[in-house]
């Protein structure tokens, strides 16, 4: 793995071990419970497949297509299991950042204590996200039977089912158990069928991302007055006139130029993403579960509101605002194209990366619809 002077730039086993110190306990169970939720969240797994499949017709019948794991882990699992994408993902990064600085003087101690202060800031957001997460198609994992390391393995995806999480929600929201578990296996299920349908969707999303961490500025300096703006806008330090920063979030604050051009299709590939398996979820849902409509209801409005005021500024920071405006756009993408073109129709998305909506396409289905389909929309669709 990347590193400097002996040091790693990131100390990803001090990311671990931070957010596990720091994660939330998960809700009390007893051993015998947590073993039948396990136990119940795999088949429904296996369940979901089957309707997922039928539902999209991403797949055809008797097609072969790549087999993914399904885990079901503990809140410390999820952590160590992102901790060895994250490593995946960022490496080339890594490799850019130890070119630049192998030839500074003191890079070796340098090195060694930033690795550790981004280890720590690591596993503090890692820590804040793993008691959230009920569900995550991990589409970079490397494909190694321990999750806390990265190195050498070959690419991969798997399904990972937080099981406490799911147990904590359910409880708060006092919903059926049952239902609630399976409802959560098709929302992550339908991610499972996408990549796995699509192969060349998890490259595509690859590239897209390196080109964005290629794009990152290098220049310690210009990184820093970019965070000292970005500051200010939040802070309201900056006149009226030369902000135009309201709404975006940390992230997207300091963001380059040309990052922000790469974010714009990511967007709207996310976006396509979940608004899908948002859609696919509640058109399964009726036949298969039960309480389908009061769990969608009562879950829209945990998503809208979170856990508290601390809990809305961090989302704010960290960009999760923006994820829920992606479920919302794109579910209502989706619905739009479908009932248009019909769902053969809709599936023309996934033939290649020239057929992805654009972010104003997402806005705007008909114009996705004219652009593929050669024929345009009611006047207003998707709006």
């Amino acid at each position: 793995m990347t590193s400097i002077g002996g040091a790693e730039m990131v100390d990803w086993n001090l990311a671990v071990a931070t957010a596990t110190r720091l994660v939330r306990p998960g809700p009390e169970v007893t051993r015998d419970e947590a073993r039948a939720v396990v136990a119940e969240l795999r088949r429904h797994a296996r369940t979901s497949e089957r309707h997922v499949r039928g539902f999209t017709r991403m797949i055809p019948d008797g097609a072969e297509v790549p087999d993914t794991p399904v885990l079901v882990v503990d809140r410390a699992g999820w952590v160590r299991a992102n901790v060895a994408g994250f490593r995946e993902l960022l490496a080339p990064l890594l490799g850019k950042m130890q070119d630049r600085r192998a030839g500074t003087p003191g890079a070796g101690v340098l090195g060694a204590v930033g690795g550790k202060v981004t280890g720590v800031e690591l596993g503090m957001l890692l820590s804040f996200l793993a008691s959230r997460v009920l569900g995550q198609y991990e589409t970079f994992a490397p494909l190694e039977r321990d999750l806390s390391r990265g190195s050498g393995a070959a690419a991969g995806g798997r399904l990972l089912l937080v099981a406490p999480n799911v147990v904590h929600v359910e409880r708060e929201l006092d919903v059926h158990p049952h239902d609630f578990r399976l409802w959560v296996c098709l929302h992550e299920e339908t991610h499972r069928t996408q990549f796995t349908a699509v192969p060349w969707l998890r490259d595509h999303l690859e590239a897209e991302i390196q080109s964005f961490l290629g794009a990152t500025e290098m220049d310690p300096a210009a990184l820093l007055e970019r965070l000292r703006e970005a500051a200010q806008a939040f802070a309201g330090a900056r006149p009226d006139a030369e902000r135009g920063d309201e709404g975006r979030t940390l992230v997207e604050l300091v963001q380059t130029p040309e990052q922000r051009e790469v974010l714009g299709r990511l967007t709207a590939v996310m976006s396509l993403l979940e608004g899908h398996a948002d859609y696919v979820m509640d058109g399964v849902g009726p036949e298969v579960v039960p309480s389908v409509a009061e769990i969608r209801e009562k879950f829209q409005q945990r998503r809208a509101t979170g856990a508290g005021r601390l809990d809305a500024v961090l989302r704010k920071l960290l960009g999760l605002d923006a994820k829920l405006r992606q479920y919302r756009d794109g579910e209502r993408f989706v619905r739009a194209v479908v009932g248009q073109v019909g769902m053969d129709g809709f599936n023309r998305v996934w033939t290649s990366p020239n057929t992805l909506p654009t972010k104003a396409e997402i806005a705007r289905p008909a114009d996705w619809v004219a652009r593929v389909h050669g024929r345009g929309g009611e006047p207003g669709e998707g709006e």
